[in-house]
């Protein structure tokens, strides 16, 4: 819609200009495209109040006008999520809240919502209302006042584990009954305590069995089963201001309305990831991000690194960046300097933390952060929606935002002391699980370049696939590997036929249907072993194989790995009985990459999304330039 009037035009010029942009602005253009029919617009908008406000006002009234738009039309979302809400207090405007945050990560949420402390019978009755929603994620938020400690008599050892067998009954039941993903909120511990400092010391104290208590369920928290740490998050928004007696005696209201955006956030965060939402990439300035000074005018000896405050604060902030990277974060450099110049700090300054090495791709050019964020994001072969943008220039900030929106801006504050907060606080790079793919990512995708660049140097496609030595190993499923299955079908969004998502449960039911055939790829080049990069399902009906989900990695794409991994699955399908393979393509708006597939690999159309292959009448797919490996 092409919007019209210099009201709203000066809204949305206000807006757009702004670093965090006021909410009751946000609301007021929001309500304006409402008017004017465009709802999606109006989402968009109301979305940007998470990130204008914490006020727990301003984010009801976005809520309460989410709820009333998406009764008219759903949001356009990158994803859709049934989460039933279930707990100790009550939760109604924790529920309104939690569906505004998950929009901002690009969640639609329909949500069932139990009534007061009805937890426990919801969870373990097979017919209740909370399961006849079929939900996708159950959020259990109990409050610390509901547990129970058992017999103060009794040992503290037996009380614990007497506490943590009720809440993992009730996580039993709640995969016993449903397929739902379960996010189990931990709990604040109240400032209050009767026996003082003493509590810490006393194993049987209920200080010390609550904190135990907390360490306990997540670290028995079984696959599917994900927690949010809010002791964590109440110690550092302030336990005095996080509980307000108040609103328990008069509404139930277990936690201070003030903090619920605050829960609503990192919960959000959490279902994100566990949807395959959270950012792969963190993309680092130079010039007074990771040092102070300006390299090219001020000379190696000039910048500030290491030494004086300013110094100590760039060196702190670089060790912040290197855990990101520790736990899967690929990190790149976008500069505007000489690239020799802007070397020079990672290859000879001594208090350098981060090296070269550590990046994937460093592009120290002339060129517009925009147009260098768009060539790191092809050269990783990653979406822009995967990418998060570090830069302490305002100006730079807002150029990416406006031309690149898919980008997230992570708005540094002036002083660079503060930056390790700031990160800290940036929830997207959240993560449920981590596997020796997510700890090897930057030399995987340092390959990836390395691949790059022998394919611009060699003359025809054959050579180039030659001259990787690539070797493959193929294998049913198997329990070691379905956590990074399950990863896999969570974040793949390119090579991804049908869009099918997975948990280590459903996959793991999956391994004993005999009807099923599930393999996955592992790959191996001259250069790094890219660990497992390709999932195929199937399933056999009478004569015919239907492929249920056929996903690949962004990194080993236009490597014929796909013609392997058919092969073996023509192979498998012929020995098990099938004549016939069926495969779809679901479109999902960022698959376009794979359309075509079927047709290219000699499928003929069998309707609409719909291709066959006759298993009896096809030339084996030559497989000369891939190798095979025995995956040791």
């Amino acid at each position: 819609m092409v919007v019209t009037g210099t009201g709203l035009e000066a809204d949305l010029e206000a807006a757009l200009d702004a670093e965090r942009p006021d909410a009751r602005l946000c609301l007021r253009i929001a309500e304006e495209y409402h008017r004017r029919g465009d709802r999606q617009q109006a989402f968009r908008w109301l979305a940007r109040v998470v990130d204008a406000s914490d006020q727990f006002v301003e984010w009801s009234g976005a809520a309460s006008m989410l709820a009333r738009l998406a009764a008219e039309e759903r949001p356009l979302a990158r994803r859709q999520a049934r989460i039933a809400l279930t707990g100790s207090y009550t939760l109604k405007p924790f529920g309104a809240l939690l569906r505004l945050a998950a929009l901002r990560e690009g969640i639609d949420v329909v949500l069932h919502e139990s009534g007061y402390d009805q937890y426990r019978q919801e969870l373990l009755d097979g017919a209740s209302p909370l399961y006849r929603f079929e939900p996708s994620h159950i959020v259990i938020a109990p409050h610390a006042g509901e547990l129970r400690f058992s017999d103060p008599g009794d040992e503290p050892s037996l009380r614990l584990s007497r506490e943590v067998e009720r809440w993992s009954a009730l996580w039993g039941a709640a995969r016993l009954h449903s397929n739902a993903t379960v996010v189990q909120h931990l709990f604040a511990l109240r400032p209050e305590e009767s026996l003082g400092h003493l509590s810490a010391r006393l194993q049987g104290s209920r200080y010390s069995l609550t904190r135990e208590l907390n360490r306990a369920l997540a670290q028995d928290a079984p696959e599917g089963v994900l927690v949010v740490d809010l002791e964590r998050i109440a110690a550092d928004f302030g336990k005095r201001q996080w509980f307000d007696d108040r609103y328990w005696h008069m509404t139930k209201q277990a936690v201070a309305l003030d903090a619920l955006p605050l829960i609503a956030r990192h919960t959000a965060a959490v279902l994100a990831a566990s949807l395959g939402l959270s950012r792969k990439c963190l993309v680092l300035d130079l010039d007074g991000t990771l040092w102070g000074g300006v390299v090219g005018d001020d000379g190696l000896p000039g910048i500030r690194l290491g030494t004086g405050a300013d110094g100590e604060a760039f060196v702190a902030f670089q060790e912040y960046v290197l855990e990101l990277k520790s736990r899967g974060i690929v990190l790149a450099v976008v500069s505007k300097n000489d690239d020799a110049v802007a070397r020079l700090p990672f290859e000879r300054h001594p208090d350098m933390r981060i090296k070269l090495d550590d990046i994937a791709v460093f592009r120290a050019n002339w060129d517009d952060k925009a147009t260098n964020l768009t060539a790191i994001a092809q050269s990783l072969g990653i979406g822009l929606d995967a990418l998060t943008f570090v830069d302490d220039n305002v100006l730079e900030r807002q150029l990416v935002r406006r031309m690149l929106p898919e980008v997230d801006v992570v708005d540094l504050p002036e002083d660079p002391s503060a930056y390790v907060r700031r990160m800290a606080d940036y929830l997207r790079f959240e993560t449920v699980s981590l596997t020796d793919e997510d700890l090897n990512r930057t030399e995987q995708y340092r390959a990836r370049n390395a691949v790059e660049e022998l394919r611009q140097s060699t003359v025809s496609l054959d050579e180039f696939l030659a001259s990787l030595k690539m070797a493959a190993y193929v294998a049913p499923f198997d329990e070691l590997h379905l956590p990074r299955i399950a990863q896999l079908m969570g974040k793949t969004n390119q090579f991804n036929l049908t869009g099918l998502r997975c948990s280590e449960d459903e996959l793991r039911r999956l391994m004993g249907d005999p009807d099923a055939v599930h393999l996955y790829l592992r790959l191996k080049d001259r250069f790094t072993d890219h660990g497992l990069v390709a999932v195929l399902i199937g399933r056999r009906e009478g004569s015919l194989m239907l492929i249920e989900s056929w996903l690949m990695s962004c990194r080993v794409i236009g490597r014929a790995v796909e013609e392997w991994m058919l092969e073996e699955l023509c192979l498998r399908a012929t020995a098990i009985g099938c004549a016939r393979l069926r495969g779809s393509y679901i479109p999902s708006g960022r698959n376009e990459l794979v359309r075509d597939l079927y047709p290219r690999l000699g499928f003929v159309q069998a309707g609409e999304g719909a291709w066959e292959l006759d298993l009896q009448d096809r030339t084996p797919a030559a497989r000369s330039h891939i190798g095979a490996w025995d995956g040791k």
